[in-house]
C-alpha cells in the first residue's frame, strides 16, 4: 500500500484556522496551537451570545410595550391579553407600529 502524504492537508487546516484567528491578539493570530483554542472559544462564545441577544432583545422589546401601554393606562399584561382576542389584533399591531415609527 502507498504511503499516505499529509502535508498539503495539515497545512490547509492550519491556514483555515490562522484565516479564523485574523486580528486576535499576540500569539493567538500567528500559532496554530494557541489559535485553535482561541477559534474554538470563540465559536463557544457566539454560541451563547446569540441566545443572550434575544434574550436581552425580548426585555427591550417588553420595556417598550410596557411604557406605551401605561402611557395609554392599560398594563401590560392587560395589554398582551387583549392582544390575543382575535378582534384587537390588528388595530394594536397598527398602533404599537406608529408608536416606534415616529421616533
Amino acid at each position: 500500500m502507498a504511503r499516505v502524504k499529509r502535508g498539503v492537508i495539515a497545512r490547509a487546516r492550519h491556514k483555515k484556522i490562522l484565516k479564523q484567528a485574523k486580528g486576535y491578539y499576540g500569539a493567538r493570530s500567528r500559532v496554530y496551537r494557541v489559535a485553535f483554542q482561541a477559534v474554538i472559544k470563540a465559536g463557544q462564545y457566539a454560541y451563547r451570545d446569540r441566545r443572550q441577544r434575544k434574550r436581552q432583545f425580548r426585555q427591550l422589546w417588553i420595556a417598550r410595550i410596557n411604557a406605551a401601554a401605561r402611557q395609554n393606562g392599560i398594563s401590560y399584561s392587560k395589554f398582551i391579553n387583549g392582544l390575543k382576542k382575535p378582534l384587537l389584533k390588528s388595530t394594536v399591531r397598527s398602533w404599537l407600529i406608529s408608536q416606534y415609527s415616529t421616533k
